[in-house]
């Protein structure tokens, strides 16, 4: 626990005292005493060590001892509970007249407040970086994910210094602080064990962290950290019997209660983010049942929308006069007209969705009763926020039983192919999303997704909060406009605590959020909304929220149309459209025809807003970013030498073998009896590749996001003694250089492979299509076993540690170059969509 130096007119800080007002400064104790606290004016991080306050003499009888008082909050500061879920819509929660269960959401908007203006970034990482910080999520480095970054301030997905987070700056002021679920916050590129870890949890203020780094992960073998070590609680488990939902919940109750025992008057701040109900959809079995016996989804998702949008308007969630848009047959197909077997698999894909969201919510709620069994929840601030975004639909019309095909542009798979998941999905065997039409439907009463920063079913959330100690208006509905950005300031001002001038000698950017605390006054219920402008902006899609108006470009792109050529021109080259959500709450009336004095008025304003926080230059390309290159340690890197085993390495800090011919070559020695085992292997189950002894022959294969596995095999079990094994692909394609041009012809091309055995090719076979973007982000780069999931389970089980001898495993990549030739044609290509042809649409070809 740090300790200063502090008395009731002022602290002493070094050799100085800094006056601060009587009743700022809170001392308990005799100065100098082991007993002894203070709080600090916050300014500084951290405050200053103390000048020695006591007499030292020759002996130490004759002198006097003196102890720097512990640092505390500011007295009855409260325990703070965050939590936001994920990829979850306005329509999602029961408490918002959705259909899917949340009662421990009910539990604390009737115990507190229910907010129905609370708005996103429309996605996942951008939210969260807005969220700790309390700075927009250009600002903050997170214009979209790390997994999308490029080397601008405004999208490098990297939060620079002089923007601290909520838990650094609690944490300096006395509080235990922690951080459960969920992190992609730290850049895809610093998530290796060589660090560095500033951008983790830890590093960022957090002094506890359990979850997982990336954006979403298996709940089932999660790629799971504690702190920044990697760990397996699951290993050994049955299938279906350990799950990460239930996991992070019993683990934060551990630690709530740890540190309770340990120190009770030590607020506690949880940040609790649980990977739900992102995709992979993964509940229990047992959530599963009770759901599917509800029988809620029967009707089809225009008849769900339809449900939801009666149940919020009968809450007074939603205005009485709300109009609900048609539904867009043009984007989704319409209820009745699918086939029978469509029918059947899109109820399962929903009823495994609201599964996860309901026993995501049931575990939400023992955490909570932890706090309440402590005798501490009277003085807990618990914001639950439901979404970091709208509902996603990146599964497709058709849903998919493998997110990781819709990254790679495999997002149309027909119903028959998927129903050999049916039995399955939800389980190990599936990393699931639904229909986008779900998606529709539980963004009621808006319109559109997750991605789509100018609908509101992209940006639109929901939130409850209580505080009983301070919160006495219980159940009522607030409609003030919130962003996540004002997270921030509200937590500092319930705590009492001030945002810091300056953090480890580095001038902080000023807070963006507004407090919306002063909302929890029932003598403030229709208090005019203090935060009065907003931007928005998502791979080329904004908007602009201004004293009650919205700005906002026409959706020009649905989220897995994610592999055209982008809009040369996000800024000018759109449709805009103009409403007035202080008369139209669900953005169904566009007045942009009639007002183009507000539309242009509008529109300079978001320049300006756009100027001020690091959203330029707008950049709409989506699938293109995944690919681009980024500051990992493989960056200019051609060769890679490995001479012992070593497992965990992620995907954005490892050797990328797509989209370039590439050589690996294992030096191995077979003992007497053979071997077998994984050499080299990188993703899983959904998608990567794997070079492995296979009973004693040398096998290499690729697993075509869990599609189509392709399989080169030597004929014979190797003889023991020493052998070279190389696998050595030629690439086709023109490579990612072609994305600078806003052209994607150059990825997922084919190519060929050949398998040798001590220098003689056992077999070749010619691919005519490949990965274009990514292998299974949440699976590892692994050597000599296989963590996770295998990339083939007819073959093996992980972890298939190798009973041979490593002595050498080279990886040589050689990354195709454009000729002259090649550049002027692409930028006649280019140069032709600027000039206002139909942008050329190549799609990286179907697996």
């Amino acid at each position: 626990m740090r300790r200063l130096a502090g008395v009731t007119a002022g602290l002493l800080l070094g050799a100085s005292w800094i006056a601060l007002p009587a009743e700022a400064q809170q001392v308990t104790g005799t100065p100098g005493s082991p007993s002894a606290t203070t709080t600090i004016d916050g300014r500084q991080l951290p405050p200053p060590d103390p000048a020695f306050g006591g007499v030292i003499r020759n002996d130490a009888l004759q002198s006097t001892p003196w102890w720097a008082p512990r640092v505390v909050p500011p007295k009855e500061a409260p325990n703070v509970l965050l939590i936001i879920t994920d990829d979850a819509g306005f329509g999602v929660p029961g408490t918002f007249g959705g259909v899917i269960p949340t009662p421990t959401m009910d539990r604390i908007a009737s115990e507190g407040l229910r907010y129905n203006r609370v708005f996103s970034t429309a996605l996942c990482s951008p939210t969260r970086a807005a969220l700790i910080t309390g700075r927009n999520h250009h600002s903050a480095g997170f214009g979209v994910v790390s997994e999308q970054s490029t080397g601008f301030p405004g999208y490098n997905s990297i939060i620079a210094k002089d923007k601290a987070t909520i838990g650094r700056i609690l944490r300096d002021n006395g509080y235990a602080t922690s951080w459960f679920g969920k992190d992609h916050n730290t850049p895809a590129f610093a998530a290796s064990q060589a660090g560095p870890f500033d951008q983790w949890p830890t590093g960022m203020g957090f002094e506890y962290f359990y979850g997982f780094v990336g954006g979403d992960s298996n709940q089932w073998q999660p790629n799971l950290f504690r702190n920044t070590t990697q760990i397996y609680p699951f290993a050994g488990k049955p299938p279906g019997t350990w799950n990460l939902v239930t996991a992070m919940a019993d683990d934060a109750i551990d630690y709530v209660s740890r540190m309770h025992q340990t120190q009770p008057d030590k607020p506690i701040f949880v940040k609790y983010a649980p990977g739900a109900t992102h995709a992979p959809h993964h509940p229990t079995k047992e959530w599963v049942d009770k759901i599917s016996a509800l029988k809620l989804f029967d009707g089809g998702y225009e008849k769900l929308r339809e449900t939801i949008f009666a149940n919020q308007k009968r809450l007074g969630v939603v205005p009485a006069n709300a109009r609900l848009p048609s539904w867009p047959a043009e984007v989704l197909k319409p209820w009745d007209q699918l086939t029978d077997l469509e029918k059947k698999l899109f109820i399962r894909q929903v009823e495994v969705f609201a599964a996860f969201a309901a026993y995501n919510d049931h575990e939400i709620g023992r955490v909570i009763k932890a706090f309440e069994d402590l005798g501490r929840l009277d003085n807990t601030l618990i914001i639950y926020i439901n979404g970091d975004n709208g509902t996603s639909a990146e599964g497709g019309p058709m849903g998919t039983p493998n997110e990781v095909a819709w990254f790679n542009g495999v997002n149309d798979l027909p119903a028959d192919v998927q129903m050999k998941f049916y039995d399955v999905w939800g389980t190990e065997q599936t990393y699931n999303h639904m229909s986008a039409g779900w998606s529709w439907a539980f963004d009621t009463p808006f319109d559109w997704f997750k991605q789509n920063a100018s609908r509101l079913g992209g940006i639109n959330q929901n939130m409850v909060v209580s505080w009983p100690a301070r919160i006495k208006d219980k159940g009522a509905l607030r409609e003030q406009f919130v962003h996540v950005i004002d997270v921030v300031p509200t937590i500092l001002e319930a705590a009492g605590i001030r945002a810091p001038d300056s953090v480890d000698g580095i001038k902080q950017a000023p807070i963006e959020g507004t407090s919306f605390a002063y909302t929890f006054d029932a003598t403030n219920a229709k208090a005019p909304t203090r935060h009065t402008t907003q931007y928005f902006e998502m791979m080329g899609q904004w908007a602009l929220y201004k004293d009650g108006w919205l700005l906002s470009t026409k959706v020009n792109r649905a989220p897995w149309q994610a592999f055209g050529a982008a809009n040369p021109d996000p800024l000018n080259n759109q449709v805009l459209e103009l409403y007035d959500l202080s008369k139209d709450f669900n953005q169904t009336d566009d007045l942009a025809a009639g007002n183009p004095q507000k539309v242009a008025e509008m529109k300079q304003a978001f320049v300006a807003e756009a100027t001020k926080h690091q959203v330029l230059p707008l950049d709409a390309s989506v699938a293109a970013r995944i690919v681009a290159p980024r500051p990992n340690i493989t960056a200019g890197r051609t060769e890679f030498v490995y001479t012992r085993p070593m497992t965990g390495l992620p995907q954005g800090d490892s050797p990328m073998l797509l989209n370039a011919s590439y050589t690996i070559t294992a030096d191995i020695e077979v003992p007497q009896g053979g071997a077998e085992g994984m050499i080299l292997t990188s993703g899983g189950r959904f998608a990567g590749y794997g070079f492995y002894l296979l009973k004693g022959k040398p096998v290499f294969l690729w697993n075509l996001v869990d599609l189509k596995r392709v399989k080169w095999e030597g004929p014979d079990a190797l003889a023991p003694g020493r052998h070279t094994l190389e696998f050595d692909f030629k690439y086709d394609g023109l490579g990612v250089g072609t994305l600078a041009f806003n052209n994607m012809s150059g990825v997922g091309r084919g190519g060929t492979g050949t398998l040798e055995v001590d220098g003689k090719a056992v077999q070749t076979i010619t691919l005519p299509h490949t990965l274009p973007m990514i292998l299974q982000w949440d699976e590892s780069f692994d050597i000599g076993s296989d963590t996770l999931t295998g990339v083939n389970d007819a073959d093996y089980k992980p972890p298939f540690a190798l009973t041979a001898t490593l002595n050498r495993l080279t990886i040589r990549v050689d990354r195709p170059t454009l000729s002259q030739a090649d550049i002027a044609r692409l930028e006649g290509a280019r140069a032709s969509a600027v000039d206002g042809s139909p942008l050329t649409r190549v799609q990286p070809g179907p697996h």
